[in-house]
């Protein structure tokens, strides 16, 4: 190395750039690890960044340049391999490097706090302590009831859990055990989920073998699987079989799932199955708990980790398989800031580090499938469900001309009736939480909007509060009409809240359990719920998507779909395909152990060619369909998008900043590439700002690309660009 030293540092920021810094001061020596975390002055503050490369130039004069404060890791915190994946993600989502960075790593980390886990104190009978006698602590009646507790099993370690369930003010007698010699302490890292007892692999059929066969004998190279399997086909136990070949191999695995909410189940799975440590990451993790999870998978003490999609970045000593459970699921994709993509990425990562990936799912994404279609994916097919089971009946209820009772037709409360009266449960799906989406006056027509949204507020009953779910607004129910005074308030439409009172009024003494947002805020709140449905009491789950997904509950007999047209007259073009994909995966729930199953759904289109071909024909030909159609009219997967999008607090903004990124695209050179806008976004007013979007299409990635590259410095330096938010992203999977 030259004896000039210059150290390139990702910082987040807007700027899309890295930053040039020397040596810290007094530094002596000259390796400084790539990878690692370096403090750094950064304006007026003091900020923590990432080390991306060390050269011997620098494009900034050097008498410009700031010394770095502090090296804080002697060995790089982020591997080659992920380092690697973060570049290209930066460079293929157009995202700021220092941000991107960040992403990789815990807020603790983030923050500058040492890359040290949590230890735990543990006792255990020493040697001397085994041949105790208990009669020298006649005086010591405390002590005494420690060592008998400690000697009841003398090879185990306690900790001070195990001593707070028997024992007030423990830590005085047990420190005089430790001075006698008879109890040692040690510190030991905490505890990683796992578990000590065992369930048995079920006996497997031929198609679950097949593909357990098929992943595992091609273990050692990369392949994408679209393990595509009905509900019920036993999905999970073909994850198991594929991770317990990876585990007899000393490598780990990554499972991704799509919402925090089936992380305790997919965890319990695991831990019943694998005695070995589970590494759980999610956002509804104390920071310490997170940071704890990451340095066990980075250093390969977590043989699982199991988390949702910011876990894909996870440094890991010995991945051997990634395996993303529901690959359809938009919540992989990164919908703020940073907007990527966590199935797309972790392909790249397997490719990367040459191990195979399994995506799964009941209702694969077009993408998926297309990608099975042009060879890049193997399929492999679950056709059956596992149980004796058969795949539930589904029929609609033509909800033309029949009385309603808050959502809930009269064939469809007949049949809950009949199925509660054989002590079954009952599922009814409703993705619209609250009490009812819209308050107005009977006698004026005025409508309670939200302030700050082109959207209504959301009347909360239970608190009597009206909520934008939106933006933040929100406030109390007003006794009268703000516009005419009158009294005579009526909530229209329905949510969760509203069918679960109806429910309780005509079920008075049946449990009804709701699950949606607001039901779920607390801690263990969701995992309570869960372990309420699994006695298996009668009961009625009302819920939103919370439900929908990958849960299994054996005595839900019926599943009732209160709304089905939600999706089927959208204004984005992925409407149907999600409608489709939600309708599956709700009615995928009923029937699955050793009773038959029914699912209902309420429609006021009940002829509908997209529904009749999904409910009849099924998801895969109402697949084929949607494909070749979007295949007709090039959109994706068949096409490239990019979208961009500015806000501002004025309205004429965005959409002044839009035009002249229209005009900079032209004059970079759009060949071959579609320009739809700008237009206003199809909600303009959003939390007080006015948003705008234009649309750049092409056949193919490469050339959008190629104008981005060119496009973003240029936009960069408009003056417009000054006066917006705005922000780029690339395959967007939501064009609203």
């Amino acid at each position: 190395m030259s004896s000039a030293c210059y150290l390139h540092i990702a910082i987040a920021s807007p700027l899309r750039q890295h930053f040039d810094y020397l040596p810290p001061k007094g530094a002596t020596n000259t390796y400084y690890p790539v990878g690692s975390r370096v403090e750094v002055p950064f304006g007026r503050r003091t900020v923590i960044g990432i080390l991306l490369n060390v050269s011997d130039h620098s494009d900034v004069p050097v008498e410009k340049l700031r010394p770095a404060l502090k090296i804080l890791d002697s060995e790089p915190l982020l591997s080659k391999e992920i380092m690697s994946l973060l570049h290209w993600a930066s460079d293929y989502y157009h995202h700021p490097i220092g941000d991107v960075m960040q992403h990789a790593l815990p807020v603790l980390l983030r923050q500058g706090k040492a890359a040290e886990a949590r230890t735990e104190a543990i006792w255990q009978l020493s040697p001397a302590g085994q041949c105790a006698d208990l009669t020298e602590l006649k005086r010591a009646p405390k002590q005494a009831a420690l060592l008998q507790q400690l000697l009841n099993a003398p090879e185990a370690s306690f900790n001070k859990e195990d001593f707070n369930q028997q024992h007030n003010h423990w830590r005085a007698p047990l420190t005089a055990l430790v001075k006698r010699g008879w109890v040692d302490e040690r510190q030991q890292r905490g505890l990683l989920t796992q578990n000590t007892d065992s369930d048995s692999a079920p006996d497997l059929n031929e198609e679950q073998l097949a593909a357990i066969a098929t992943t595992t004998a091609n273990s050692d190279h990369f392949q994408s699987y679209l393990l595509d399997g009905v509900t019920g086909s036993g999905k999970t136990e073909v994850y198991l079989g594929i991770i317990k070949h990876v585990l007899s191999q000393g490598r780990q695995a990554l499972v991704l799932v799509p919402e925090i909410s089936l992380t305790p189940q997919t965890v319990s799975r695991f831990q019943r199955r694998f005695q070995v440590p589970i590494a759980v990451m999610h956002s509804g993790l104390g920071q310490a708990e997170r940071l704890d999870a990451w340095l066990a998978a980075c250093n390969g003490e977590a043989q699982i980790v199991i988390g949702t999609r910011s876990a894909l970045f996870t440094p890991m000593a010995k991945l051997g398989a990634i395996i993303i459970d529901e690959e359809h699921d938009n919540s992989f994709k990164q919908q703020k800031g940073f907007r990527y993509h966590a199935r797309d990425l972790a392909v790249l990562r397997a490719r990367q580090l040459d191990i195979p990936i399994i995506l799964g799912s009941a209702t694969p994404s077009l993408e998926s499938l297309v990608n099975v279609e042009q060879g890049r994916y193997q399929q492999l097919i679950l056709s059956r469900r596992t149980s004796k089971a058969t795949p539930p009946p589904i029929r609609t209820i033509d909800l033309r001309g029949q009385p309603i009772e808050s959502g809930l037709s009269r064939t469809l409360i007949k049949n809950i009736t009949e199925h509660l009266a054989r002590d079954e449960q009952v599922l009814l799906f409703l993705n619209r939480r609250g009490y009812a989406p819209t308050l107005c006056c009977h006698d004026c027509g005025w409508i309670a909007d939200c302030p700050r949204c082109d959207a209504k507020l959301t009347l909360h009953a239970a608190s009597q509060r009206l909520r934008c779910h939106h933006c933040t607004t929100e406030q109390s129910m007003p006794a009268n009409c703000p516009e005419c005074g009158s009294s005579e308030l009526r909530a229209l439409g329905q949510g969760t809240e509203r069918i679960e009172s109806t429910l309780e009024t005509l079920f008075p003494n049946i449990d009804i359990v709701r699950v949606d947002r607001d039901t779920t805020r607390r801690k263990d709140a969701m995992q309570t719920m869960l372990d309420k449905i699994h006695e298996g009491n009668k009961a009625i789950l009302v819920g939103t998507q919370m439900l929908a997904k990958g849960h299994d509950f054996p005595n839900v007999t019926l599943v009732g779909i209160l709304d089905a047209d939600q999706g089927l007259f959208g204004i984005d073009f992925r409407a149907s395909e999600s409608m489709a994909q939600q309708i599956i995966q709700v009615a995928g729930r009923a029937g699955r152990a050793d009773k038959p199953g029914q699912v209902l759904v309420q429609t006021y289109h009940p002829d509908h060619p997209l529904l009749q071909t999904l409910l009849i024909q099924g998801y895969p030909a109402f697949a084929k369909s949607a494909i070749q159609e979007r295949q007709e009219i090039e959109l994706p997967p068949y096409s490239s998008m990019v979208l961009l999008r500015a806000e501002a607090s004025q309205r004429a903004l965005p959409m002044a900043f839009l035009s002249k990124a229209y005009a900079t695209a032209i004059s970079c050179g759009s060949q071959g590439i579609e320009l739809l806008g700008p237009l206003p976004a199809p909600m303009e007013r959003r939390a007080g700002r006015y948003r705008a979007q234009l649309l750049l299409q092409a056949s193919e990635r490469k050339p959008l690309q190629q104008l981005l590259k060119k496009l973003l410095p240029e936009l960069d330096k408009l003056a417009e660009a000054r006066r917006v938010r705005w922000s780029i992203d690339v395959d967007p999977v939501d064009t609203l």
